[in-house]
Order: C-alpha cells, then sequence, then structure tokens
C-alpha cells in the first residue's frame, strides 16, 4: 500500500492470495482485500478508541459512559472479525497488527488527555462519524467490484455504527 496525502492505496504487488474456490476473480480479490484491509485497521484503531475512552471517563454520568463505551468497543471488535474473516474467504491475509494500524488508519488519533465524560463523548462523537464515513465509502468500493458479500458485510457494521453514534451523541443533548 502506498500513501498519497495520508490516504492509502492498493499496491497489488504486495497482496499475495492463497488458493481459494471462491468465484470473485482474481483481479477483483486482490482489490477488495487491499480496501477491507484499510477498513480492519480503521475499525481496530475504533475499538482500541472506545476502550481509551472506558478505561479514563470520570464524572457524573461516569457509570452510563464507561458501560456505554465498552459495549461499543465490544461491537467493533466483533466488526473487526467479520471484516477480518471476509479477507481471507477471498484468500487473502488480514493485516491487523499495531503497525499495520498505525500506519494505515485514517482515523484522528484521540486524544490521551481527556478525563470528563462530555470530552470523551465529542471525542468519541468524532470518531464514530469518521469511521462510519470510511465504512460508507467501503460500501461503495464493493459494489463497483461487484462483491455483494462484502457490501453487505460493512452495511452490518454500518449500521451498528450508525446506531452507536446516536447512542453517543444523545450524551451530548
Amino acid at each position: 500500500m502506498t500513501s498519497i496525502d495520508g490516504v492509502y492505496t492498493v499496491t497489488h504487488a504486495e497482496i499475495q492470495l492463497s488458493a481459494t474456490k471462491n468465484d470473485v476473480p482474481e483481479p477483483a480479490r486482490i482489490e477488495i482485500i487491499g480496501l477491507l484491509n484499510l477498513r480492519l485497521a480503521a475499525s481496530i484503531d475504533m475499538m482500541l478508541q472506545c476502550k481509551q475512552a472506558h478505561w479514563n471517563v470520570k464524572g457524573p454520568a461516569f457509570i452510563a459512559l464507561h458501560k456505554l463505551f465498552d459495549d461499543i468497543a465490544d461491537d467493533v471488535s466483533e466488526y473487526s472479525d467479520l471484516i477480518a474473516e471476509r479477507i481471507a474467504q477471498l484468500g487473502g491475509v488480514a493485516e491487523g497488527t499495531a503497525g499495520t494500524v498505525v500506519e494505515r488508519s485514517t482515523l484522528i488519533d484521540y486524544p490521551l488527555i481527556l478525563t470528563t465524560g462530555a470530552e470523551h463523548v465529542a471525542a468519541l462523537s468524532d470518531a464514530l462519524s469518521q469511521f462510519g464515513r470510511a465504512v460508507r465509502i467501503g460500501i461503495e468500493e464493493m459494489n463497483e467490484l461487484e462483491d455483494a458479500v462484502s457490501a453487505d458485510i460493512l452495511t452490518e457494521v454500518l449500521r451498528g455504527v450508525d446506531k452507536w453514534l446516536w447512542f453517543v451523541e444523545a450524551h451530548q443533548r
């Protein structure tokens, strides 16, 4: 993958496929795997940002937010599994190491100095919104590559992200 102004593009030579009888054409699988690995990095980053908020939130709404942030992290972890497993189904390698997440996630860095519930709610709503946008783009990319299964997986992820964004934003009112 190469970076152009912080946006990663797929380099086909970097993607090695294992044998599969999956009938998605090989050129499309290569492209899909590269794009899904970008979404995997973002989802792992999103999960870690939720845990950062969960571990460090303080204030009168502590217990509600502590639980909310942990519930979101659990669901986002499941989204990562869905994406990684789809990569493997297509004959690719799910690249979810800390180094690849740092290199490829396009989410804004989570501020480490936050403590109040309001600060964490604001930061997490920003991150969830940004993650949701990346997933929406991913759905469009999968549709263009005629991979209905990957588009469906990302639609499931987006359904959850939109729900969690709504839950977090409800704390801003």
